[in-house]
């Protein structure tokens, strides 16, 4: 099984509020316009432009490197059900593993985590981004097994549940973070194998989804 990464994994709440300082504005400005842009159906890099047109993400980054002060996330940054809940299914014998759209600097910051999985795989790493049907070809590469016998985890309707369920992976949507409460789409969650408010139950639930019928 895998596992998004933003707001999934990761508590993304810190980092978008180092973009608001970056930016130069309140960080509730910055989160309702982020939520605004959401609502909405668009892109969050959206947002970026309202402070500031013809933003470009992926030179600001550069930029903030070079200041030093890059997009960064730390043990205290996961959600505090992420660990306990790979390690429990690792333990129950299942292939777990990450796998979202994350920069390669993300990707190396999550190998030193050194978290109970057995692949991480990022946009940066793989060449491919969601919602992107070869991404999720992917997954079901690193899984190994048929595409119905993988679960997808993640916050997205839109980026990861949606694509996963028209790739053939079941999937469990976990309502937390930006999307997770914005995003509605009942013909999509409705297909949902799991729906999660928390990682804690997990474990649990494949459990029960897994024992033989006698």
């Amino acid at each position: 099984m895998f596992f998004d990464v933003g707001e999934t994994i990761v508590d993304e709440s810190r980092e978008y509020g180092t973009w608001a300082d970056w930016l130069g504005v309140p960080r509730h400005t910055f989160s309702a316009a982020f939520g605004a842009v959401i609502a909405r159906g668009l892109d969050y890099r959206e947002t970026f432009q309202i402070f500031r047109p013809g933003f470009d993400l992926t030179q600001e980054r550069q930029r903030r490197t070079a200041a030093g002060q890059p997009e960064s996330f730390t043990e205290d940054d996961l959600y505090p059900d992420a660990r306990p809940c790979l390690a429990a299914l690792r333990a129950a014998g299942l292939h777990v593993g990450l796998a979202g759209n994350q920069t390669a600097r993300a990707e190396t910051i999550l190998r030193a985590l050194n978290l109970p999985v057995d692949v991480i795989g990022t946009s940066d790493g793989w060449g491919v981004e969601k919602p992107s049907p070869a991404f999720f070809d992917r997954v079901v590469t690193e899984a190994g097994c048929p595409a119905d016998q993988v679960l997808y985890v993640g916050d997205r309707l839109d980026n990861d549940i949606r694509p996963a369920q028209e790739a053939g992976i079941p999937t469990a949507l976990i309502r937390r973070g930006p999307w997770g409460h914005i995003l509605n789409d009942t013909a999509i969650s409705n297909r949902c194998l799991f729906h999660l408010d928390s990682l804690t139950e997990l474990p649990d639930l494949i459990r029960k989804h897994n024992k033989p019928t006698t």
